[in-house]
């Protein structure tokens, strides 16, 4: 199947290489069109090389244009034009927000505007260059910063806050009091703000705990498609500075995640945990409530994380499930194989 046109730029190397920096081999007047992967790439598409263990297919490879390091920059000047940085998964990442910016700014052919069908409350603030999508809702006292963009049918509910340049995909919501900071993408069907998962048990019943707190979202963060992140029961859940959500992620109430921490797709973070800084948690984990991950603590796929972790390093665990008392004997059990084991080995020896 041949790729869509979706995201096609006319752009010569020397427009790259004008913008990005690095080394340019090469005929600088090269037209590329698009960003492609080394086996799909064609003649004028860019791909990069981020390792030597993948020089074999720089030989292979159609593309028109290769990034890649510089031990590599011989034997990809032998087939073509490349681009030379030290990091070109980085200068990757780089062009692609470029490439995205020139996109944005060829389908910019508005400026950007409240949609006629929006509902916007008479004492809610928008910033300049805000745009509003189709039948989305801001309610009394919220607050849009410079150049936000609110997708179709997205929700600011009473005070809630967003800052400068920070994208709301369709179907967002904002509850009552929450904020998110600047330059922030919060993709399609986020909650941000749902009641905490609290009750009280009374005569076999579950008594709502009214949660009183809000959401804190810093600066630079992205969230995925259809997150729920939880208001605080009484303090606020707090999401730090350039934190990255991948899809289907459940953050719990009071929840407070360091700075640069990213977490991959289905992850749940029960209520009260505290992860540290650049912390990486694998799709499908789950953190137990009131726990604590200190800084630079790595979360294996699919692990649960039973204990808090105070050292950083990567860590990882699944337990079967099983009847609790047999669960508690198992695991004391499986907490001292290593010494069982050592004490094996010495009377093998003495033997």
């Amino acid at each position: 199947m041949p790729p869509s046109d979706a995201a096609v730029v006319t752009a010569t190397l020397r427009d790259i290489h004008a913008a990005l920096g690095g080394v340019l081999h090469g005929d600088a007047g090269l037209t590329i069109r698009r960003i492609a992967s080394l086996e799909a790439a064609g003649p004028d598409e860019l791909s990069f090389v981020s390792h030597a263990r993948y020089a074999s297919q720089i030989a292979t490879t159609k593309a028109g244009v290769l990034i890649v390091p510089p031990a590599l920059v011989e034997a990809a000047s032998v087939r073509g034009a490349c681009l030379e940085t030290p990091d070109p998964y980085l200068y990757f990442a780089r062009l692609t927000q470029w490439w995205r910016a020139q996109l944005d700014a060829e389908e910019a052919l508005e400026p950007p505007a409240v949609h006629p069908s929006a509902s916007v409350h008479p004492s809610a603030v928008l910033g300049v260059g805000v745009e509003v999508g189709p039948y989305a809702v801001i309610e009394a006292g919220a607050v849009v910063g410079d150049g936000a963009r609110i997708g179709a049918h997205a929700v600011l509910e009473r005070r809630a806050r967003v800052g400068a340049g920070t994208r709301l995909g369709p179907r967002v919501v904002v509850g009552r009091d929450c904020a998110i900071g600047a330059r922030g993408i919060v993709h399609a069907g986020v909650v941000i703000g749902a009641d905490g998962f609290g009750f009280a048990p009374h005569q076999g019943e579950w008594i709502k705990i009214e949660q009183l707190g809000a959401v804190r979202i810093g600066d630079d963060v992205e969230i995925g498609a259809n997150c729920c992140i939880d208001r605080g029961a009484l303090e606020d859940t707090v999401i730090e500075d350039g934190v990255k959500l991948d899809n289907l992620i459940q953050i719990g109430h009071n929840v407070h995640i360091g700075r640069h921490t990213a977490m991959a797709g289905c992850v749940g973070v029960a209520g009260s945990a505290r992860i540290g800084a650049h912390c990486t948690v694998g799709g499908g984990a789950v953190v137990l409530g009131h726990l604590t991950l200190a800084d630079h603590v790595h979360i294996s796929a699919a692990s649960v994380v039973m204990r808090s972790i105070l050292q950083p390093g990567q860590y990882s665990g699944v337990f079967p499930i099983d009847d609790n008392k047999s669960w508690e004997k198992n695991a004391a059990t499986l907490r001292q194989l290593h010494r069982l084991r050592e004490r094996i080995k010495a009377l093998e020896n003495r033997s």
